[in-house]
């Protein structure tokens, strides 16, 4: 699958995939306004990585965006890449999977989904990583 940023300085290849995940965690919230919808993907292929800024927003994550057209591409854990899910313009068979961080989640919103739900706690036990 192909994604792209809004001026199409970087690009991601990916393997197919439809299922989404949400993120509602504090992090998340501020640099996209809401819940963040990615897809994983371990090591997609990348083109146009001299136009990628990175941000290390923990100890464990990198929060990277294009620096060309600031567009917000993915969030880096280890080998797992949570792409943006706004970055593939054939999108149409995308269905959300499953909300982490589900107990940060801000209250002006909810998702009709019925999704597994995971809480902060549980998610970086699954990735590894310890509570910031």
């Amino acid at each position: 699958m192909h994604a792209q940023c809004l001026c199409g300085a970087v690009t991601l290849e990916v393997p197919e995939t439809h299922e989404l995940h949400a993120c509602h965690c504090g992090k998340c919230r501020t640099w996209n306004g809401g819940a963040s919808f990615t897809l994983t993907a371990q090591s997609p292929e990348i083109s146009g990585s001299e136009h990628i800024g990175r941000y290390s927003s923990s100890e464990w994550a990198q929060r990277c965006f294009c620096k060309e057209c600031g567009t917000h591409l993915f969030v880096q854990v280890g080998n797992d890449y949570y792409i943006n899910a706004g970055l593939f313009a054939d999108n149409a068979g995308f269905r959300t999977a499953s909300q982490i961080f589900i107990d940060c989640k801000a209250p002006y919103y909810d998702l009709a989904n019925d999704t597994p739900k995971l809480t902060e706690a549980e998610f970086l036990a699954m990735v590894g990583a310890a509570e910031s």
